[in-house]
């Protein structure tokens, strides 16, 4: 019996366009790619989690940056907005990555939550040298991450993302060394 309703699926039985428009939008997003199924899962779980350490990161660094006090809070201040812009430039070429490749990509804040491994601050007060030294250990980290999620990409002949990764070690590199700097003490 046919039914006058808005189910596709009975609607899709006198109208083959329709029972096509409904498979498409029930089937998985299909990005063509050379990449073995095996290579995008794995490519994909590694770079969702560096996504979710970014975005963490990226907040963690507004968050300091909007709470920074004291002697050098200009300079702290900029820098912070600088590497927190650094950072947020990635997200994008993260997750773009991920669906060049066949991989599905992060979907909500609380997709971030649960993936991220950059530890949050939640403090109403922090030192402002205390802020740079976390971030600092945090970007030294990150830059780690980086080389796994690279290891993954080499294991599956992934050169494109192997290259974008090695731009953002050394972008990290250069946000550790910054906040390094910034934080020595004088013997």
């Amino acid at each position: 019996m046919k039914r006058n309703s808005h189910d596709g699926r009975t609607l899709a039985k006198s109208n083959p366009s329709r029972t096509e428009l409904l498979r498409k939008r029930e089937a998985p997003l299909e990005t063509p790619t050379d990449l073995t199924p095996e290579a995008t899962k794995d490519i994909s779980s590694a770079m969702n989690a560096i996504l979710a350490d970014v975005f963490a990161l990226y907040l963690k660094t507004k968050n300091f940056h909007w709470h920074m006090s004291g002697h050098h809070f200009r300079d702290y201040h900029l820098l912070l907005d600088e590497h927190a812009e650094q950072l947020f430039a990635m997200t994008d070429a993260v997750a773009e990555r991920v669906r060049k490749i066949g991989g599905l990509t992060l979907h909500s804040i609380g997709e971030i939550a649960r993936t991220q491994r950059v530890l949050d601050n939640d403090a109403e007060y922090v030192e402002p040298l205390d802020m740079l030294a976390e971030l600092k250990d945090d970007n030294k980290t990150m830059a780690a991450r980086l080389r796994e999620a690279h290891n993954v990409c080499d294991e599956h002949r992934d050169i494109a993302t192997a290259s974008l990764i090695e731009i953002w070690i050394d972008e990290t590199e250069r946000r550790t060394w910054f906040l390094f700097e910034a934080t020595r003490q004088r013997n």
